[in-house]
């Protein structure tokens, strides 16, 4: 389903952008090698940006989460988050990079029930601890644990949710239309504005 944006700041590029634009698309083309169309909208706030590609970057090197394992987060933030655009750019990402089982994104993109035991408790501690906004109740932290993950995976999870919530938010307010190339896994939620907005139009 097709939605208007909500903001109308134009995509920026290294050719057109402001210096400070252009200064952090450049980092990004460094980092990813191409520029997405998110990244494209998100510099019209240039620190925005910054702090996504720092955080995405911590987390990929320093989550102490295996590839597939960090794409299981990034997927079930952005299911949850309903994203239409990272939820199809990670399931691409999870195909062809973190080689993550078909099945296993699947299960998060259709919202069933993951088999593996360890990825549906990181699939579900992660959906606890963003849900709760912050305050998962103690049985769920312990199952993390007993899963095989620590307290600090469950501050890794808080940097992806930070991280995410930048971008997931960022793409609802644009409407941000997919690449070609994660046109093959696209994915739609079915999304509404606020109550008090629907009332107002």
């Amino acid at each position: 389903m097709s939605h208007q944006p909500t903001l109308t700041l134009p995509m920026q590029s290294i050719e057109n952008g402001t210096p400070r634009a252009k200064e952090v698309l450049d980092k990004a083309l460094k980092q990813v090698g191409f520029i997405p169309n998110m990244y494209g909208f998100m510099v019209n706030s240039p620190a925005m940006l910054d702090t996504y590609l720092f955080g995405y970057n911590q987390f990929r090197n320093e989550s102490g989460f295996t590839p597939i394992e960090q794409e299981v987060v990034f997927l079930t933030i952005s299911r949850e988050n309903g994203c239409h655009y990272c939820v199809s750019a990670h399931s691409v990402i999870a195909d062809a990079f973190s080689k993550v089982p078909t099945d296993v994104t699947d299960s998060i993109r259709n919202g069933t029930e993951i088999q593996d035991v360890k990825l549906k408790a990181l699939n579900s501690f992660t959906k606890e601890l963003l849900n709760t906004r912050g305050r998962p109740c103690k049985t769920q932290v312990a199952a993390f644990i007993a899963a095989g993950y620590t307290e600090v995976h469950v501050l890794s999870v808080l940097l992806a949710i930070s991280v995410k919530v930048l971008s997931n938010y960022a793409n609802h307010l644009f409407e941000t239309p997919l690449d070609d190339m994660f046109k093959a896994r696209e994915w739609h939620a079915e999304t509404s504005c606020s109550k008090e907005c629907a009332t107002k139009n």
